[in-house]
């Protein structure tokens, strides 16, 4: 079994926070579906013949599309990997996208059966200084159209540390998530990356990153409202209702191979990673031209080990002491063992059976814990 992503590029404004790539203009949509389904075709063989068992659409906003463009990239994927039989296929949304008509046809006239709904905030002034084109009860009337659609599978992300942002703000967000009762929930900490605006308005002065103190108990607070309501903390971002977790991003954390088309659009097959081209007009001349633009990775087995590390730290699966020594050898199996000795006597890491994860006080200094039991050569 494996995933196919599919990058859509495209989006009306540019969000304040954003690094992913994604372009406001949309001169070129024609040309970049018909580049998009070429490629689909093109790398068929990449997953050795696995069948797609996830299908997501990321971006970008990939609720741009219209309904007849999302046929043709469908009937790309038909033709290239057989009827479509995935368990699983999520359209990331703008909740100002969602009209009744349009999310009609996503469940009607598409084989859609997940929606991702980029809220972010349901505090209007948080969503001004973030840029966002929708306000508080777009979004709240948005869930409420995918519902009465049919869609029984709609998560919502939503970010904390905002600039300003209080715990009563925060407070107020989780109460309006819970009270939609929506099946799945991620929640990211606000990143300053570079090259953003957001990053230039703070070296500006312009506004104010939130306190370290401040960014922890929103943490907490998120913790402890989405699992007293019955959602599980089954990544150290991401909540839901029991094993309605997101099959696809799940399948990242867990190895399982992948195939990324569209411009940026990374894709994994277990011996290699690769990554398309970071430009709309490159990928698109690189496809028509039969010469795709991009970037390969040969994964030896340290990378594959930290890799290995990295993903399943974050989980409630956690770390396979089996799947270690004889996956990687006694080299490594020995390093680990040694490394997590400490946080495993501080209470940081627990070990149940072969398994070693993260402890509730582990998952607030979960990177430090990664940073050690990485293997770094000499």
């Amino acid at each position: 079994m494996a995933g196919l992503y599919i990058h859509i590029p495209f989006c009306k404004t540019r969000c304040i926070y954003c690094d992913f790539y994604s372009t406001a203009s949309n001169d070129k949509k024609t040309r970049f579906i018909n580049a998009l389904c070429k490629e689909i075709a093109m790398r068929k063989d990449y997953i050795n013949n696995e069948s797609i068992d996830t299908i997501y659409f990321g971006g970008g906003t990939p609720s741009q599309l219209s309904i007849d463009e999302f046929k043709q990239i469908f009937d790309a994927i038909d033709k290239t990997f057989g009827e479509i039989k995935a368990k699983e296929i999520t359209l990331e949304a703008n909740p100002d996208d969602l009209t009744e008509a349009y999310t009609n046809d996503l469940i009607q006239k598409l084989p859609f059966n997940r929606i991702s709904m980029g809220v972010q905030s349901f505090n209007n002034n948080m969503l001004k200084t973030l840029n966002r084109r929708h306000n508080c009860e777009q979004a709240v009337k948005a869930v409420a159209t995918c519902r009465k659609a049919g869609f029984q599978n709609i998560s919502i992300d939503l970010m904390y540390g905002l600039p300003g942002e209080t715990i009563e703000d925060w407070h107020n967000d989780l109460n309006q998530a819970i009270e939609l009762d929506v099946e799945h929930i991620s929640a990211y900490h606000l990143i300053y990356e570079k090259d953003t605006l957001l990053y230039k308005l703070r070296e500006n002065k312009q506004l104010k990153e939130v306190e370290e103190e401040s960014s922890l108990l929103f943490f907490e607070t998120l913790i402890k409202r989405l699992t007293e309501k019955g959602y599980e903390h089954y990544e150290i971002s991401n909540f839901s209702k029991p094993q309605l977790y997101s099959k696809h991003n799940t399948s990242y954390w867990q190895g399982v191979h992948y195939l990324g088309c569209g411009p940026s659009a990374h894709s994994y097959n277990g011996n290699e990673r690769e990554w398309n081209i970071a430009s709309l007009t490159h990928y698109i001349d690189g496809i028509e031209s039969g010469n795709r633009d991009f970037e390969k990775e040969i994964i030896d087995i340290n990378t594959d080990y930290n890799e290995y590390i990295i993903t399943r730290l974050r989980t409630k699966w956690g770390i396979s002491l089996n799947r270690i020594k004889s996956r990687y050898g006694e080299k490594y199996y020995s390093y680990f063992l040694k490394m997590s000795l400490t946080h495993l006597n501080s209470g940081k890491l627990e070990r149940i059976d072969d398994i070693i994860k993260l402890s509730k006080n582990g998952i607030f200094v979960s990177d430090d814990i990664m940073s050690d039991l990485l293997y770094i050569e000499e």
